[in-house]
């Protein structure tokens, strides 16, 4: 199914609660979506049940599906098919395309070649999109593909960059990316998901990386956040 039709399912499709997420910090649930003859699994994450942040506003739910926008306006396909809706068992909340995933985690999947490039390239996602918690587990393999998940910690206008993808820092990024990074100029999917603040802030790191087309390297004399997220997993 093409991407534009998973969004349109997890749009209209009817939900049912399937289960919740074991681990989720925020009561991530598995929801059933049914349209027509197609039925699928979605994560729902909730506004309702967010926990409260110093850092970042209530409605974490958003930068989930502004993530998947961000990526998707890269020409990554990274980050599964995501919408938000009004109308979930808990209210307003993000819908996304479930992975059946292998149990690896990106410490496994660093180790084998045929994965490097989609690693770089979720390492130069995460950095226009100042991702505060790329955990391990948070990088998922479906026997096929990669997928980032787990986004609601993005888009923040100061730096909080912390993820565990430092093995490429320093490293020079294919000159495809430069083409890719000057299309978030008046990005106005991002618009529609965060706040003009938060939206000039991507613009200015997609600049930024658009101008040495280099991963940076880890900030280690940052005192708060520190460039490593934890747990690690």
């Amino acid at each position: 199914m093409e991407r534009a039709d998973q969004r349109e399912l997890l749009a209209r499709g009817s939900l049912r609660v399937e289960g919740w997420v074991p681990g989720s910090s925020n009561q991530a649930l598995v929801l059933r979506v049914r349209a027509g003859g197609d039925e699928v699994l979605a994560c729902y994450k909730a506004e309702r049940a967010e926990r409260a942040l110093t850092d970042f506003p209530p409605g974490l739910w958003r930068r989930e599906v502004a993530a998947e926008r961000l990526a998707a306006r890269l020409g990554l396909d990274l980050v599964p098919a995501t919408v938000g809706r009004d109308d979930g068992p808990l209210g307003p909340g993000s819908l996304q395309w479930w992975v059946e995933a292998t149990e690896d985690t990106f410490f496994t999947l660093r180790e084998d070649p045929a994965h490097r490039a989609a690693l770089v390239d979720l390492a130069a996602f995460d950095v226009v999109a100042n991702n505060a918690d790329r955990k391990g587990g948070h990088v998922l393999f479906d026997g096929t593909r990669l997928y980032g998940i787990d986004h609601g910690l993005c888009f923040h206008p100061h730096d909080k960059l912390r993820t565990v993808i430092w093995d490429y820092a320093g490293e020079r990024l294919e000159p495809a990316w430069a083409e890719r990074l000057a299309r978030l100029e008046g990005c106005a999917e991002l618009r529609a998901w965060l706040d003009a603040r938060e939206v000039a802030a991507t613009a200015q790191r997609a600049r930024a990386l658009a101008a040495s087309l280099v991963l940076p390297e880890p900030d280690l004399e940052r005192s708060w956040p520190p460039p490593y997220p934890w747990p690690l997993v």
